[in-house]
């Protein structure tokens, strides 16, 4: 195939955000999310489709976007998407290929233009039977990825946030 990769939807955003318990509740209890999973202390994986998640709320210093996400038909067009979107610039890389533990996608994270995080990826997991559904708690790599190479430390404490940091005292003070 030589078509190029085009994504079918915005399938999820990851947040960081100061106040998780507030944040988790917004959208569970005012927006009417379920929870799928959650990462131990520190994330909640939600959803209001039929998909894994659609939010994944991270607890964090400071409130930012982490990545959003595209998804594609298949393993083959993450692989393709990524390719093309690296073929002349080999520096947007930032992870993948891999499978996720939860939901179990194929992910290849790459920096946009702008230094923000996005995500090819396919094949995640449905809940089609929310009573058939148990959230289970992931900690330690489980709750990173099933296979693939390990995440770069950019990608688990992004360089930027120390920026943010600074600007948030700033702006509070």
């Amino acid at each position: 195939r030589t078509a190029p990769v085009r994504p079918g939807k915005l399938g999820h955003a990851v947040v960081g955000t100061t106040d998780f318990a507030a944040t988790t509740a917004f959208f569970r209890d005012g927006l009417g999310f379920l929870a799928s999973d959650y990462l131990k202390d520190t994330g909640a994986f939600l959803r209001c489709s039929t998909d894994h998640h659609n939010i994944l709320v991270l607890a964090a210093p400071v409130a930012f976007l982490h990545h959003t996400s595209w998804q594609v038909d298949d393993v083959d067009e993450v692989g393709r998407g990524a390719a093309a979107m690296l073929e002349h610039h080999p520096e947007r890389h930032i992870w993948g290929l891999g499978r996720h533990h939860a939901g179990s996608n194929f992910f290849w994270y790459l920096k946009d233009p702008a230094g923000n995080f996005s995500e090819y990826y396919s094949d995640m997991d449905c809940i089609i039977d929310d009573q058939l559904w148990t959230p289970d708690v992931l900690e330690g790599a489980r709750s990173l990825f099933t296979w693939g190479p390990p995440p770069p430390p950019s990608f688990l404490h992004p360089e930027d946030l120390a920026a943010l940091m600074t600007g948030a005292h700033s702006a509070a003070g």
